[in-house]
């Protein structure tokens, strides 16, 4: 499924079949490490489900498409330059299909909106940050799962020191106003996700 819409997406921008494949083939790679738990293709078929159940209040489809391959292609725990570097991955991607310039200025601003899921002046970023985070207000079975996915990605660390940092990342979205910036997600994931993340608090506390 992804690849197709990955595939019709480029085609859009070039004819070259072997350019599109390395492109395609780079992001399955990064994506499909052993070392990813979560942060895989199943988190980007997720992702675009939820972006395509609002796609009509999206301003750049494509934009938003390419910004979401590209938002975790570089995924390493031990980094603080992950949406750094995978925005670069992004530009040199699609500098390489002629990609209009002012629209790869916005993809990569997409991509590092997801460092601090701040809320932004651009809709289509604020859609985007709200779909990455989406599996925050799942129902609490698929939660919890979740979290431990990316307790696994973690596994490097010891609970002393996982546990602190996890409790502070959450944390951090419960001191924001609202987690989600968008009335559509906010009405579908704020209150659920909120109780979520109160509760692995609870549970990180406890260990």
């Amino acid at each position: 499924m992804l690849k197709g819409v990955f595939t019709s997406l480029l085609n859009k921008y070039t004819s070259e079949k072997s350019l599109i494949e390395t492109l395609w083939d780079n992001i399955e790679q990064h994506y499909s490490s052993p070392k990813r738990h979560y942060h895989n293709l199943q988190h980007l078929e997720n992702m675009l489900f939820q972006l395509e159940t609002c796609r009509e209040q999206i301003t750049d489809w494509d934009t938003l498409l390419f910004s979401l391959f590209y938002h975790d292609i570089i995924y390493k725990v031990t980094s603080k330059e992950n949406e750094d570097k995978s925005a670069l991955a992004a530009i040199k991607a699609l500098n390489s299909i002629g990609y209009p310039k002012e629209k790869v200025k916005l993809c990569a601003e997409q991509i590092l909106a997801t460092k601090s899921h701040e809320l932004s002046t651009d809709n289509d970023t604020n859609l985007f940050t709200d779909a990455d985070l989406s599996i925050l207000g799942s129902e609490w079975e698929i939660y919890l799962e979740y979290s431990r996915q990316v307790r696994k990605e973690y596994a490097i660390y010891p609970d002393f020191m996982y546990n602190p940092g996890r409790k502070k990342a959450l944390q951090h979205f419960l001191d924001m106003e609202y987690i989600f910036k968008t009335p559509f997600f906010r009405k579908k994931f704020e209150d659920q996700a909120k109780q979520n993340i109160h509760t692995e608090i609870t549970l990180l506390s406890k260990e």
